[in-house]
């Protein structure tokens, strides 16, 4: 018969990946309206925030009413 290992408690720790070429961030966002999301990005904000501009602005509400709000989300 084998035994078997059961490890019951264990201590973890969250740091930043610091390897040579790892990014210190991953951009990416989420429209909160139809839960489309942007390419991730590393370390650069700008593309995601393009891509948010531009979604908003090909997305407009179609009620003639007024402009649909979209809100958006950083996960």
């Amino acid at each position: 018969m084998s035994a078997h290992v059961i490890i019951r408690a264990a201590e973890w720790i969250l740091g930043q990946e610091t390897s040579e070429g790892a990014p210190q961030a991953i951009f990416v966002v989420v429209c909160m309206t139809c839960a489309e999301e942007s390419q991730p990005v590393d370390d650069e904000r700008l593309p995601v925030e393009v891509w948010a501009l531009k979604h908003t602005g090909l997305n407009p509400s179609g009620d003639g009413a007024g402009s649909e709000i979209y809100l958006w989300k950083i996960p």
